[in-house]
C-alpha cells in the first residue's frame, strides 16, 4: 500500500499539513485540494495547498503545493498528508484504516537483531513533533486507535509527554498503543511523569525476549537492557500503567520460551496482555537471518506450552503474525489478524484456504521467506 508519493513543490517553504478534499467549494480550515486543472476554474473554496498530477504550466490557478505528482490514487477524502519542500507527499493518517501510527523518531538506545526499523542517529525529533502537533487536532474524534512507534519514543524526552497530553486533549476516546523498549522507565521519575498524564487509554507494548539477562541483552544488542526493562516494568506497575509484553519468536528466543512464560507469570503478573509474535523479514532481519530463522512449524511445541501455561493461569495471551495452517488447532483461539493493512499479504496457496478470512496472513517482506509447510486448509479437514 502506497504511503508516499512525489511531485514538484511550489511555494512550500515549510511542511504543509492538511486534510485532503476533492470538493472545490469546501471552506473548512486546514484543507488541501486534490484536483485537476479543469476543476480549478470554478474553485471558490479556501485551501492551504494543491495536489495535482498536472504540470505547473498547465494549471491556471496557482496554489502552494505539489504539481506533476506521480500518483494520487491512494488518497481518499479526509486523509491527512504533509507536503514537504522537496515535493514528497507523505500520508500521515488514513481515514479508512485502523492501523494509523505516529513514527516519532528513528533514534533508539537498542539495536535489536531483528529490528524492522533500524535506528538512525539523526535529530529528527523536532521535525516530527512539529508535524504531529499539527496532525493530531485534525484526526477524526471517532478514531478508534492510534499507535506511537519509533525508534524509541521515550527518547523524545519532555516532548514525549507533551505528545501524550495533546492526544489526551484532542482524542479522549481513542485507544493509544505505544511501542517502547521500556528502558527509560527504569528511572522512577520518568514513570511518575507518565502516570501524571493519567492517560487511561494508553497501553505500552514492551519486549522481553528471555528470562535470562544475557540472552535478552544479546538480542537487543544493548548492555544492561534486561535489568533496565524489568526495573522499568516494576516502576510502571507501581503507578498502575497498562502494559503489554511482546515476544518475537526466532532462533534466539525459542529455546527458553517456556521458562520465559514461567518468569512472566511469577514476576510480571500485572501485565494485561502477552503477545507472541512471528518474525518480520525487514530491516536487520535479512542480515541476521542465519541467527534468527527457524521454521515456525518447528517451534509449535514450545509455543503451545508457553501459551497454555499463561492462559491456564488467566493471563491474556495472543499470537501475532502467524498462520493458522502451521498451528495446532488448540492455538487458533489465540491467533489474531495483527499485521498492519499496508504491509499485509496472502500468498497464492492461501487463495484456496477455507480459513483465509480468519488467518493473519504474512508480512509483505515475508513473501519469499516463510515456512515450507504453508498449506490451504479444506472445510472437510477442519
Amino acid at each position: 500500500m502506497l504511503l508516499k508519493t512525489r511531485g514538484k513543490s511550489y511555494q512550500v517553504d515549510a511542511p504543509i499539513v492538511g486534510k485532503v478534499t476533492k470538493d472545490i467549494y469546501a471552506r473548512e480550515d486546514n484543507l488541501i485540494l486534490l484536483a485537476e486543472s479543469d476543476a480549478l476554474h470554478d474553485m471558490t473554496g479556501t485551501f492551504l495547498a494543491l495536489l495535482t498530477k498536472k504540470d505547473f504550466k498547465d494549471v491556471a490557478v496557482k496554489l502552494p503545493g505539489a504539481y506533476s505528482v506521480h500518483t494520487l490514487d491512494h488518497l481518499y477524502e479526509g486523509d491527512i498528508v504533509v507536503i514537504n519542500s522537496d515535493g514528497v507527499v507523505n500520508t500521515l493518517y488514513r481515514v479508512n484504516s485502523h492501523h494509523n501510527s505516529l513514527l516519532v523518531t528513528e533514534r533508539c538506545n537498542s539495536n535489536c537483531l531483528m529490528c524492522s526499523q533500524p535506528p538512525r542517529d539523526r535529530n529528527d525529533i523536532p521535525y516530527l513533533f512539529a508535524l504531529y502537533k499539527q496532525l493530531i487536532p485534525l484526526i477524526p474524534k471517532d478514531c478508534l486507535e492510534l499507535g506511537i512507534t519509533g525508534g524509541e519514543p521515550t527518547l523524545m524526552g519532555n516532548l514525549f509527554y507533551e505528545l501524550l497530553e495533546l492526544i489526551k486533549f484532542e482524542l479522549p476516546d481513542t485507544d493509544v498503543h505505544c511501542l517502547t523498549n521500556g528502558r527509560t522507565f527504569a528511572w522512577y521519575n520518568t514513570a511518575k511523569r507518565l502516570a501524571e498524564i493519567d492517560l487511561k487509554r494508553l497501553v505500552l507494548g514492551i519486549p522481553v525476549y528471555a528470562d535470562y539477562y544475557a540472552i535478552h541483552d544479546y538480542i537487543v544488542q544493548a548492555k544492561h537492557a534486561f535489568n533496565q526493562t524489568i526495573l522499568g516494568l516494576y516502576n510502571l506497575a507501581s503507578f498502575h500503567q497498562r502494559i503489554e509484553l511482546r515476544i518475537v519468536l526466532h532462533k534466539q528466543s525459542i529455546p527458553r520460551l517456556t521458562k520465559l512464560a514461567h518468569y512472566i507469570y511469577k514476576n510480571l503478573p500485572f501485565v494485561e496482555h502477552v503477545a507472541f509474535m512471528g518474525l518480520e523479514n525487514q530491516g536487520y532481519t535479512p542480515y541476521n537471518i542465519q541467527k534468527l530463522w527457524i521454521d515456525p512449524i518447528e517451534y509449535m511445541d514450545e509455543l503451545s506450552e508457553a501459551v497454555d501455561y499463561l492462559s491456564s493461569r488467566d493471563m491474556n495471551v495472543s499470537i501475532y503474525n502467524s498462520q493458522l495452517c502451521l498451528m495446532p488447532k488448540g492455538l487458533w483461539q489465540y491467533a489474531r489478524k495483527s499485521i498492519s493493512d499496508w504491509k499485509n499479504i496472502y500468498i497464492e496457496e492461501c487463495n484456496n484456504c477455507a480459513l483465509i478470512d480468519d488467518c493473519g496472513g504474512f508480512f509483505a517482506s515475508c513473501k519469499d521467506m516463510h515456512s515450507q509447510h504453508i498449506k490451504a486448509l479444506k472445510l472437510e479437514s477442519l
